[in-house]
C-alpha cells in the first residue's frame, strides 16, 4: 500500500490571506523588511536595557522611530484612502511592525494616536498640527485605570462613585488651565512631544467629564516622571505627566463635555482594534518561532516536528492566530464602513486577540522547552510581551462588562 505524505502549504505572510491589492502587498512587504531587519534586533537590544537607558539620546529607539517615518503611513496620507482601504493597510502594517517588536509596534502607534483622536473628532487642523510629532495618549490616572474607559459610568456599583479626579482643566474664556496628573501608563510619554489629553473639567466648581485636549508637552508646568522600569512591552516608554497651571489654547479642545463620553466610545472602538492587531502579531511571531524550532530540535532519535503532540500543539496555535486575526480584521472593516462602530466588537477582537496571544506564547515556550526560558531565544521576551496586552488599553475584564453592557436593548427591559 502506499501512503501520500501530508500536503505542505507555503502559505503568504499572514496565513490564510485572500489575494492582497497592489498596494497592500506593497505595504506588507516593506513593513516586513522594516520589521525583520530594524525593528526585531533592535527589539531585542532594548529589552535589556533599563527604561531610563531605552529613551536616551543615541539609543536604538530613536533610530526606529525616525526610520519608521520612511514607511510613508502618516495620519495625512492614510486619510485621503477611502475609508475601507485605509482599515486594511493599517491592520496589515500594524501586524506585520508588531511580529517584529510588540513594544516598537506600540511606540510607532502612539506616536499617532494625537492625530488619530483629532481625526476621529474631525478636527483636520490638529490633524496637521500632530503630523510628525511623536505622540501620547494620556487618560489613565494614579487613582483610575481602567475605569477611565467608561465615562458614561454604566459599569459603577449601584453604591458606587467615581471618586476624586487626578487630572482636571478649567476653562478660562479662550484658554484651558490644566492642573493635576496622569499616572505612569501613559505610553510613548517620555518621548511625546504632544498629548492627546482626556481629563476631567471643572463646571460651576465641581469637577466631571471631561475634555478631549492636544497638549504639547513643550508648554511650561509640564514635567515627566521616571520612564516605568515593567515586565513586558519595554520598547514601549511609559511614564507619567504632570500639570502645573498649563494654559492651553481651546482652540485644542476637541471633544467637550456634552460629547466627551461619545468621544470615549470612538476612541476606544479605534483603539481595541489596533492592539488586538498587535497581539495577533505577537502570537503569529511566537507560534512561527516554534514551528521552526520543531523542524530544526531533535528529542527521542528525530527531529521534534515529527512527534504528534508537538504537531498538536502546532496546529491549535495555528488555528488560534488565524481566528484570532480574522475577528481583528472583520472589526477592523466593519468599524471602518459601518454608521456606528461597535465598541463591543472592538472589545471581543482586542480580548480574544490578546488572551490568544498569552496563550500561544505559553505553548510556543513550552515547545522550545528548557531553551525557551533561556534569553538565548525569544520566547520569554514574547511571552512577556503577551502577558502584557491582557492590560493594555483597557484590562481584559473591564473590556468585557463594557462590551456586555453595550449588548443589552434597553428597549427591551
Amino acid at each position: 500500500m502506499t501512503i501520500t505524505p501530508a500536503k505542505h502549504i507555503d502559505f503568504p505572510l499572514t496565513g490564510l490571506e485572500e489575494p492582497l491589492s497592489e498596494m497592500e502587498q506593497s505595504v506588507q512587504d516593506a513593513a516586513h523588511r522594516f520589521a525583520e531587519n530594524v525593528m526585531r534586533p533592535a527589539g531585542a537590544k532594548l529589552d535589556r536595557l533599563s527604561a531610563e537607558a531605552l529613551v536616551a539620546p543615541g539609543s536604538d529607539l530613536w533610530n526606529v522611530l525616525q526610520q519608521s517615518a520612511g514607511l510613508g503611513l502618516t495620519m495625512t496620507t492614510l486619510l485621503e484612502l477611502p475609508a475601507l482601504e485605509r482599515a486594511r493597510l493599517m491592520m496589515i502594517a500594524s501586524e506585520e511592525l508588531a511580529w517584529g517588536d510588540g513594544g516598537l509596534a506600540g511606540a510607532i502607534l502612539v506616536n499617532n494616536f494625537p492625530g488619530m483622536y483629532s481625526a476621529i473628532a474631525g478636527r483636520m487642523d490638529m490633524v496637521a498640527y500632530c503630523e510628525g510629532k511623536p505622540g501620547c495618549w494620556g487618560i489613565t490616572e494614579p487613582d483610575h485605570g481602567s475605569d477611565m474607559l467608561d465615562a458614561d459610568g454604566v459599569l459603577q456599583a449601584a453604591d458606587g462613585a467615581y471618586g476624586r479626579p487626578n487630572c482636571v482643566a478649567r476653562i478660562d474664556g479662550d484658554k484651558v488651565v490644566i492642573n493635576g496628573q496622569k499616572a505612569a501608563w501613559v505610553s510613548g510619554a517620555v518621548t511625546a512631544e504632544v498629548c492627546a489629553l482626556y481629563t476631567h473639567v471643572e463646571i460651576d466648581g465641581k469637577a466631571r467629564p471631561g475634555l478631549v485636549i492636544i497638549v504639547p508637552l513643550d508648554l511650561p508646568g509640564v514635567t515627566r516622571g521616571k520612564p516605568l522600569e515593567k515586565l513586558g512591552l519595554r520598547g514601549l516608554n511609559q511614564g507619567e505627566l504632570y500639570f502645573e497651571n498649563v494654559v492651553v489654547p481651546l482652540s485644542n479642545v476637541i471633544a467637550g463635555p456634552d460629547n466627551y463620553a461619545d468621544m470615549v466610545y470612538h476612541t476606544l472602538a479605534e483603539a481595541n482594534v489596533h492592539v488586538g492587531c498587535t497581539a495577533v502579531g505577537i502570537a503569529r511571531a511566537a507560534y512561527e518561532h516554534a514551528l521552526a524550532y520543531a523542524h530544526t530540535r531533535r528529542a527521542g532519535g528525530k527531529k521534534i516536528a515529527q512527534h504528534q503532540q508537538v504537531q498538536h500543539r502546532l496546529f491549535h496555535m495555528f488555528r488560534k492566530v488565524e481566528a484570532a486575526r480574522a475577528l481583528v480584521r472583520r472589526v477592523a472593516t466593519y468599524n471602518a464602513t459601518a454608521p456606528l462602530p461597535a465598541l463591543q466588537g472592538s472589545a471581543a477582537a482586542k480580548v480574544n486577540a490578546t488572551q490568544t496571544a498569552f496563550e500561544v506564547a505559553s505553548e510556543a515556550l513550552q515547545i522550545f522547552g528548557g531553551n525557551g526560558m533561556s534569553l538565548e531565544y525569544p520566547m520569554e521576551k514574547l511571552l512577556r510581551d503577551a502577558r502584557a496586552m491582557l492590560i493594555a488599553d483597557g484590562c481584559n475584564e473591564v473590556l468585557a462588562m463594557k462590551g456586555g453592557s453595550l449588548l443589552v436593548n434597553p428597549e427591551l427591559l
